[in-house]
């Protein structure tokens, strides 16, 4: 009796440890693989995206006061071409399919420059012409936002910005640009800027208190994509730990998920799930049509003898070619204490890769 009691414990158990491992399937936190390391010298790669006609990767760099270069990558991660910037930093890029050409969010107000959207040829070398688009209009903040409470008080909160900070872009089905900017809590669109360009107008399309934030990255409107029928536009506010809907026929403006830490860039992929980079919590998850987290992928893993980061570390950036996600490590230290953060010690930058569960 003893042993066919124990004999049924032990099945028992096996039933609960394979459910409990078929349960954590789509939280694979060892699904990442470096795909590049940087060569040396050049810093916290932040904008991706990528070329589906030839797989090609292209990778911007967030390096204020240095040189910041475009990447060209192949999809087997050969350096094909570098196009350096100078000292502005580079925040998102998406590519133009049809006219194929890559578009650039350049942080000129950063040091002095001015802050703008540019673009270069897709098959570019380290000689090609690089040509401005558009300047980004300068309209302050957006009004105080008013914050309830639970006990029925409010909490009013205002908001400063003395930079444009354009950071990330996307492209509706008819060619307009629209370019998310993280310190005046707005999102810009350049209609048709293939023709208009270099003297394109960016026009105010939102400007809204949900798109700026007084939290930790003090960054509010970053990454940006619609979903496929364009029925909605979505936007990380990474500040506020949140990812938001936008209806483009109406402008309103909801809150979708929260407390996603640190949520950056976006991406769907062809199931509809929404990929999310949440960069304070060094992975990436994608969350369904009623904004749950569904899937949980990738770690920081520590830092290895070459000095880049193993795993993901403020992951910033995705791009989906294939059944694959490309994701930049920007791997940047925000605050002005020693010691507390792990991307101090980080001496040399990496572009990682994962294999996306159920594609």
């Amino acid at each position: 009796m003893k042993k066919l009691l124990a004999g049924c414990i032990s099945m028992l158990l096996l039933g609960v440890a394979v459910a409990w491992a078929n349960d954590d399937s789509d939280d694979d936190r060892s699904a990442v693989r470096k795909f590049v390391t940087l060569p040396d010298g050049v810093r916290f790669p932040e904008g991706i995206t990528a070329n589906p006609a030839n797989g090609d990767i292209y990778v911007s760099t967030f390096d204020g006061g240095n040189q910041n270069k475009l990447l060209r990558y192949s999809r087997n991660g050969t350096l094909l071409a570098t196009r350096e910037f100078g000292i502005a930093p580079l925040l998102g890029l998406e590519l133009d399919r049809v006219h194929n050409k890559v578009y650039i969010a350049n942080v000129g107000d950063f040091v002095g420059t001015g802050s703008k959207i540019q673009r270069i040829a897709a098959d570019f070398n380290g000689a090609s012409a690089i040509q401005d688009v558009a300047s980004i209009p300068a309209i302050g903040a957006p009004a105080p936002r008013t914050v309830p409470n639970p006990d029925g008080s409010q909490d009013t909160i205002s908001f400063g910005s003395g930079a444009r900070v354009p950071n990330a872009l996307t492209f509706d089905k008819a060619g307009n640009l629209y370019v998310s900017d993280s310190f005046q809590g707005a999102i810009f669109r350049i209609v048709n800027p293939d023709a208009c360009a270099p003297s394109c107008v960016a026009q105010t399309w939102i400007h809204d208190p949900l798109l700026a934030t007084a939290g930790f990255p003090p960054f509010g409107a970053n990454g940006l994509v619609f979903n496929a029928d364009e029925s909605a536009l979505f936007i990380a506010n990474t500040g506020d730990d949140r990812v938001l809907r936008i209806t483009p026929s109406s402008g309103a403006i909801t809150v979708f998920a929260e407390s996603i830490n640190g949520a950056d860039g976006l991406v769907f992929d062809r199931q509809g799930r929404l990929w999310v980079c949440a960069n304070q919590n060094d992975e990436v998850v994608a969350l369904n049509g009623n904004g749950r987290v569904v899937v949980r992928l990738g770690s920081f893993d520590g830092i290895g003898r070459d000095g880049a980061p193993k795993g993901l570390l403020f992951p910033a950036s995705p791009v989906i070619v294939g059944d694959e996600m490309f994701v930049t490590n920007l791997a940047i230290a925000l605050t002005p204490a020693l010691g507390d953060e792990p991307e101090e010690d980080v001496t040399r930058w990496t572009v990682s890769r994962i294999k996306l569960p159920g594609l």
